[in-house]
């Protein structure tokens, strides 16, 4: 069983599934931020390998809810 993780907000989410890799497990983050203008959405895999699925699960929250803390105060569009 893969272990997976969500959080939102009002016009936010993050999801982060844990992905088998030969050294432990990394996470596969999908952010969005919908917003008047239109829909952003992002999905990447975070460049650490974890031991456990917890812990990619835990750290691809983490990056992801920095991303979308950077999407809503404009440091950065795409």
């Amino acid at each position: 069983m893969a272990v997976s993780g969500k959080v939102s907000g009002e016009d936010w989410s993050v999801s982060v599934e844990v992905v088998r890799v030969p050294d432990g497990f990394v996470p596969a983050i999908h952010v969005i931020h919908n917003k008047p203008k239109g829909k952003f959405e992002h999905h990447f895999k975070h460049h650490k390998v974890s031991r456990t699925e917890r812990e990619a699960v835990l750290e691809g929250l983490r990056e992801g809810m920095g991303w979308i803390g950077q999407k809503m105060a404009n440091i950065f569009s795409i």
